[in-house]
């Protein structure tokens, strides 16, 4: 049982299935993908995310605005709170930094980056942080703003074993996308080698960021299954093995079954 711990089920071009989200759960089911969480990246779209996704129990959801977004899409702290209690939010973000397409406007991520931490702390939620040439100021304001209190998971991770390590003191889990497939990626390989299995989870990011073989094609769930063979290879370890204990991690940090 695999599980697709980050997607965008609301940007997938599902022209190529069918035109409905039934042709892309149905690729992924195929592969034995059981579980999703379908990630916003801002809030006016939510409620169309909500729409799509509210007949299939077993696709989670997340609150949260992006680093990236315009400045008009700000959340406040009412906004993520509220609709953090939805049904089927299971955690705050994404959320974080990105520097490098976002240097004009730091000051700005970093403001909304501590309030999306408020709204995890305040409702119990874990995190999922986005972070891009940003290391230092993610952590000191991870640290500074007492996420360990809730944890989270820094998704699609692009840096080495000791922003990974740095992460784990800090109470979160480091999530692999299909980049760790890429032949230049060596640091994050190094990291997905020897971080504790039990801090482990894998990823599409879909429909961007598809791993080799597949690479510079669109992304989707199903394809969560060739990072699962790639780290498994990577950490010596089967399949079996990398599919059972990431959906486990994924389970205990977001805890689903409670919605």
């Amino acid at each position: 049982m695999l599980t697709d711990s980050h997607c965008h089920l609301d940007r997938l071009d599902l022209t190529r299935f069918g035109g409905s989200l039934e042709g892309v759960l149905a690729a992924a089911t195929a592969q034995g993908v059981t579980r999703l969480l379908s990630v916003a990246t801002d809030l006016q779209n939510w409620p169309a995310l909500a729409r799509l996704t509210e007949p299939y129990p077993f696709i989670a959801l997340s609150v949260g605005v992006h680093p990236g977004e315009d400045e008009d899409q700000a959340p406040t702290l009412t906004e993520l709170t509220a609709l953090g209690r939805e049904s089927r939010v299971v955690a705050i973000g994404e959320t974080g930094l990105d520097y490098h397409y976002g240097r004009d406007h730091i000051a700005r991520q970093q403001d909304w980056f501590r309030l999306h931490i408020a709204a995890a702390r305040e409702l119990g939620k874990p995190l999922i942080v986005h972070t891009r040439e940003a290391r230092e100021d993610t952590l000191h304001i991870l640290q500074e703003e007492g996420a360990a209190e809730v944890g989270g998971v820094l998704h699609c991770f692009t840096e080495d074993w000791d922003m990974a390590a740095r992460a784990l003191d800090l109470n979160f889990y480091i999530s692999f996308s299909g980049i760790v497939t890429f032949k230049n990626a060596r640091q994050i390989q190094d990291a997905a080698q020897r971080l504790p299995i039990d801090r482990l989870l894998i990823e599409t990011d879909s429909p961007y960021l598809a791993p080799i073989p597949r690479r510079g094609k669109p992304n989707h769930p199903a394809w969560v299954r060739h990072v699962a063979e790639f780290v498994a290879q990577l950490r010596g370890e089967s399949l079996a093995q990398i599919a059972t204990t990431t959906t486990a991690n994924y389970l205990r940090l977001f805890k689903p079954e409670a919605m």
